[in-house]
């Protein structure tokens, strides 16, 4: 063989090389979601099934998935993170952990979709949106002669000792929200006193918000404190004896996030699945999964079991200020030492 063939070989097996490099690097995403589970695999397997990447996809709380997202910071390994309350990605933006986005198509979202990006500076885009509030077991309530909840005085009465199951704020967005949202609407100091209260009548504070309207649906316990879509979701598609309310006197309400990482390994393939899951195709799994939030892409008709937000007395939640890390760990901090301190 002579030199110019040797030379010819060796060339086109180093193209052949980076050609298989440049298809790894789009071919392959690697995701964190923190919103409901079976919303997570649908839509990785709608993703793939449409354009070929392959979705390698951790399911975690968005307090573990911040962590593991500081975890990696000097080399990063997650591409994109998904779903769960929008707090905790301002704090991760806020130590630098995410890339700014601004998608092109921002007037197809809702507005307070964009505001999330305006607030974030386009750090953070706003995924879904849903207010928290309480579930309860029919049955279990009528066989313990318990009446409904439907204010958050309502919870402090002695007879729900031990009936009452929310998450811990530590790990869980959802608690964190339901924190956050008391102490806007009552106050800091009057909203721990509250928490103390309720402290009483919880019998566990799970990791993650999102176990509270499966184990009311299951009779576990006989009531809940999430968000309202999940026990809606029992009632209507699992039909669970599972009944839900807004609190009377107003109630706090996420905006679901989702952002790039920084230094994401594979962005080209993290831009495709980003864009993708805001668009109509991707927002739709989330129904389609059962997972019952209001989307922020506007331009298709959502699934009628949605439960509407109309009538819902919400808060003037300050996102910029309660998604700040040192704002999140005070009040956690405060509410560990005050609230899950305290004997029940």
């Amino acid at each position: 063989m002579n030199s110019f063939a040797t030379k010819l070989i060796a060339a086109c097996a180093m193209l052949a090389g980076a050609a298989g490099q440049i298809h790894a690097q789009t071919g392959t995403v690697n995701a964190i979601c923190s919103t409901d589970r079976p919303w997570c695999e649908l839509a990785a397997q709608e993703f793939t099934r449409a354009t070929g990447i392959k979705v390698n996809q951790s399911h975690k709380p968005t307090g573990e998935a911040q962590a593991q997202l500081r975890a990696e910071a000097a080399n990063p390994k997650t591409d994109l993170w998904w779903g769960g309350t929008g707090d905790p990605y301002y704090q991760a933006a806020e130590v630098g952990l995410l890339d700014p986005y601004r998608p092109a198509y921002i007037n197809d979202l809702h507005g307070w979709a964009v505001r999330q990006y305006a607030m974030s500076q386009n750090h953070v885009g706003g995924f879904y949106t849903s207010a928290i509030g309480f579930g309860w077991n029919e049955d279990v309530l009528k066989k313990k002669n318990l009446p409904p909840p439907k204010c958050w005085k309502d919870l402090l009465d002695p007879r729900y000792k031990g009936e009452i199951e929310t998450s811990h704020p530590a790990s869980s967005g959802t608690a964190y929200t339901i924190l956050a949202g008391l102490v806007q609407m009552m106050g800091e100091d009057q909203a721990f006193d509250y928490l103390k209260k309720l402290h009483r009548n919880v019998t566990q504070y799970t990791r993650s918000g999102q176990a509270q309207a499966r184990n009311v649906a299951k009779g576990e316990v006989g009531i809940g404190i999430s968000f309202i879509f999940g026990f809606d979701n029992e009632r209507i598609t699992n039909k669970f004896p599972v009944q839900s309310a807004a609190p009377c006197e107003g109630t706090g309400y996420e905006i679901g996030g989702i952002a790039l990482v920084k230094g994401a390994r594979n962005r080209d393939a993290a831009l495709r699945y980003y864009d993708w899951l805001m668009s109509p195709q991707g927002q739709q799994v989330g129904a389609r999964a059962n997972s019952l939030q209001v989307p922020a892409n506007k331009t298709f008709k959502p699934d009628p079991r949605i439960p509407s937000m109309d009538g819902v007395r919400l808060v003037k939640y300050d996102f910029e200020k309660y998604g700040k890390s040192a704002e999140r760990r005070r009040l956690v901090d405060r509410w560990t030492r005050e609230v899950e301190a305290q004997p029940r």
